[in-house]
């Protein structure tokens, strides 16, 4: 059942309807993702920047995407707040600013700098795979990209050096976003109190924002293009080497490769792919001037289209959990190390219970040694010892 939120001032086109999408099932979501994100970040961040001394490239662009996807675990409490309850938010209270004003930049530049480093290691799992040459038939890829190129790509001084500029170009997006949508676009907001959070200036922006969106949509595309080309441009590459030799070991670790490889174009697709094409739908309705409103309707029509949108956000920023999956896979010392802090933990566990039952069989010995004494005092000799066995054997 459609729940609409009106205020008298405003008509009846300009309220925003929400089902129990919005306000119960995102935020149990965000809510589920939480501990999932952070746990699973918090390790990844511990591992590539505590236990791994020497750092190559790909360490170097895993720790940055480690560091986005815990910002944006970061924000999943907010967003759950902010759909389960800016509804009742007025339009000028502090949560309200804050979700305008920091929640929603930060939101979606990271996604988009998150992606950026993404590409960036696809380029160097890329360049360092296909500059392997096999049976004397090295990849195509090497004529179209210079050697210079490749190996860059595979340097630590140039991981952080473009890593460094992604951060730059993020916190840059943030500047005009806020000063856009923020302060300019949704002042009708800020400027009627009795209004709520959730609402048709917050949730659609401006030709500003707008016109934003639209850059870093195009960004994302053409990002993912390259992630994609770089990954197949891989899988080719190792299936001429399965043809060109017939080492089994070979072949099972470029079987591991292609499988691992899958599984990460699987999750940028399904993760990121939707929200982005209906993110592009739903600029393009807005500034469809055709489209007038309904005075007399209920609800606004562009109320399901932003359920759907926040939906497909939601499984956007599912990718930040998703991601220590992809590094478990990626990195074979990643993995080491993840693998053996679960199984110190284990052995930890088993040490402490083994000291346990060591300290009650002590204590057992103590009692049998007393009730031994106790029994010698009273029966013979004999009887005493056929009770003491008996009873060490059941301690045993």
């Amino acid at each position: 059942m459609a729940v609409c939120f009106q205020v008298a001032q405003f008509n009846a086109s300009s309220c925003l309807c929400q089902t129990f999408t919005t306000y119960l099932v995102l935020p149990i979501l965000y809510s589920a993702m939480l501990p999932i994100g952070l746990s699973g970040n918090l390790l990844s961040l511990w591992v590539f920047m505590a236990k791994i001394s020497t750092k190559t490239a790909t360490h170097i662009y895993l720790i940055n995407l480690g560091i986005s996807n815990l910002i944006l675990c970061l924000t999943m409490p907010f967003n759950a707040a902010y759909y389960a309850l800016s509804t009742s938010w007025p339009a000028s209270g502090l949560m309200c600013q804050l979700a305008i004003y920091v929640l929603t930049p930060v939101l979606h530049n990271n996604i988009a700098g998150g992606m950026f480093i993404l590409t960036w290691l696809a380029l160097s799992r890329f360049a360092t795979l296909v500059q392997q040459n096999y049976g004397h038939r090295p990849s195509r890829c090497t004529k179209v990209l210079p050697d210079i190129v490749l190996s860059r790509l595979q340097k630590t001084p140039f991981a952080l050096a473009i890593c460094a500029g992604t951060w730059a170009i993020v916190a840059l997006g943030i500047v005009p976003t806020v000063v856009v949508y923020a302060t300019m676009e949704t002042n009708r907001v800020d400027n009627n109190s009795e209004q709520a959070c959730y609402s048709v200036p917050v949730e659609v922006g401006g030709s500003g924002s707008q016109a934003f969106a639209i850059v870093g949509i195009t960004m994302f595309f053409l990002c993912l293009v390259l992630v994609l080309s770089a990954y197949m441009a891989v899988i080719r590459h190792i299936n001429r080497t399965k043809i060109n030799r017939v080492i089994s070991d070979r072949q099972r670790v470029c079987t591991r490769v292609c499988r691992n490889i899958l599984v990460i174009q699987i999750v940028l697709v399904i993760c990121l792919l939707p929200y982005h094409i209906y993110k592009a739908i739903f600029i393009a309705m807005a500034q469809d001037d055709s489209q007038s409103g309904d005075l007399l309707a209920e609800c606004h029509r562009f109320s399901m289209h932003i359920e759907i949108k926040n939906v497909l956000l939601c499984l956007a920023v599912l990718r930040c959990s998703t991601d220590p999956i992809i590094y478990f896979l990626l990195d074979k010392t990643f993995k080491r190390y993840a693998c053996g802090l679960f199984r110190e933990s284990f052995n930890t566990r088993e040490s402490q219970s083994s000291r346990t039952m060591n300290e009650f069989g002590q204590l057992n010995q103590y009692d049998s040694g007393t009730m031994k004494h106790e029994a010698i005092s009273q029966s013979k000799d004999s009887k005493t010892e056929q009770t003491s066995h008996r009873f060490n054997h059941e301690v045993e």
